[in-house]
């Protein structure tokens, strides 16, 4: 069994589906006290009784302010500490024209996506402070590499938002040993487009016709992307901050 986390306490949002979950089984392979937060009970219960760890499930809204205080006081109540932050949780949201974009859908987006990770990260503070620990913020291409998936104006800008959020973060937290680091997965095979709205109506108006594109690699796994959060989450990474970690097979890169 490895070891690379052993005792450590890892909070992890979007726990329930995808990336978040399957960071939470290597985390508990690794002998961490995984704290698995997520909007949707029943999935982060029944992900509880499945991890061979100690653990709670925490049903919150990261984009609540008093919810996301309470997830974290009760999570270093139970284990004394907090060592590492998965901020991970996320959604496409609506897609749409910018002319078309509804208002409120835009604050929906902005406010899981780049408002979540504040909170997360702020509620994690005040029991990371005295032991230092590693942040990790889950960001992606959309924002940082790629601007031609239109209609997703909402989610880039959320994207592009997390990468600066985590810079600042990176440097104004080194005065604790709080390292923060930003994932930037490319195409991966998650549940994500669950939660995605397009107008496919609309944004026929602004599709650019182009040629076809041969992808150097398939469609990623959140394994894969699970193993570089095991890495900045552990010693390993111990000089590594303020860092962004694209993880998509060099796809983004034609």
């Amino acid at each position: 069994m490895n070891v690379m986390l052993a005792n450590k306490v890892a909070v992890i949002t979007g726990a329930g589906s995808g990336i978040g979950r399957s960071t939470a089984y290597l985390f508990a392979e690794n002998r961490s006290k995984v704290v698995l937060i997520d909007n949707n009970k029943e999935e982060v219960d029944t992900l509880q009784s499945e991890l061979e760890t100690e653990g709670m499930a925490i049903e919150a809204d990261v984009s609540s302010s008093i919810q996301m205080h309470s997830a974290l006081k009760e999570a270093a109540r139970t284990f004394g500490k907090v060592d590492i932050v998965f901020a991970n949780a996320g959604i496409n949201g609506a897609v749409a024209p910018i002319e078309d974009f509804d208002p409120d859908e835009w604050d929906k987006t902005l406010s899981v996506n780049m408002k979540g990770t504040f909170l997360t990260v702020k509620h994690a503070i005040p029991y990371m402070k005295q032991g230092g620990g590693s942040i990790i913020i889950t960001s992606s291409v959309n924002g940082n590499r790629v601007f031609s998936n239109f209609g997703m104006t909402a989610y880039s800008a959320s994207k592009a938002g997390q990468m600066a959020f985590g810079k600042m973060a990176a440097l104004e937290l080194s005065n604790y040993n709080i390292r923060v680091n930003v994932i930037c997965p490319g195409a991966i095979d998650t549940n994500i487009g669950d939660r995605t709205y397009p107008d496919e109506e609309q944004l026929k108006n602004i599709r650019i016709p182009t040629g076809k594109k041969v992808s150097p690699n398939n469609t990623g796994t959140p394994e894969q992307v699970a193993e570089t959060v095991l890495f900045l989450a552990s010693d390993a990474s111990s000089h590594v901050s303020g860092t962004e970690m694209y993880i998509d097979g060099s796809q983004t890169l034609l």
